[in-house]
């Protein structure tokens, strides 16, 4: 196995770990605060008035795990896509050609030189600009 691809399975199970110890702690904080509300219940429930905004923090740690259920937007593999799109739109090109369902071709950029890019020029004049 490649010490590369270990490393990075690793860290995605740190990840997980690292949410579901949070949603464990989540949980069990809110059952202690609602056993609490019942204990000294006076006619009004406050118990999930600290969890709400902890649970949108944990819905967003969620996401940064996970990425969005049904996709894989915000997952590693997403990620690498996204930085190889940015490289090749930047000017750098793949060494060979590679099929369009590959997601990462990072591996294969040339980065010694890169690709001619067509100069952008500017929508305004700079007597325009006040």
């Amino acid at each position: 196995m490649e010490d590369r691809t270990y490393k990075s399975a690793r860290r995605q199970v740190k990840k997980k770990k690292g949410f579901y110890v949070h949603l464990a702690v989540y949980l069990s904080v809110g059952a202690f605060f609602l056993l609490l509300n019942l204990l000294t219940f006076e006619g009004e429930w406050w118990f999930f008035f600290p969890l709400l905004p902890w649970g949108i923090g944990l819905g967003i740690h969620y996401l940064t795990v996970f990425g969005f259920p049904g996709t894989d937007i915000l997952t590693e593999e997403w990620e690498k896509r996204e930085l190889d799109k940015e490289l090749y739109r930047r000017g750098y090109q793949p060494r060979k050609e590679l099929p369009p369902e590959s997601s990462s071709f990072s591996d294969e950029l040339d980065l010694s030189e890169p690709r001619s890019v067509k100069e952008r020029k500017p929508n305004w004049e700079e007597d325009d600009i006040v």
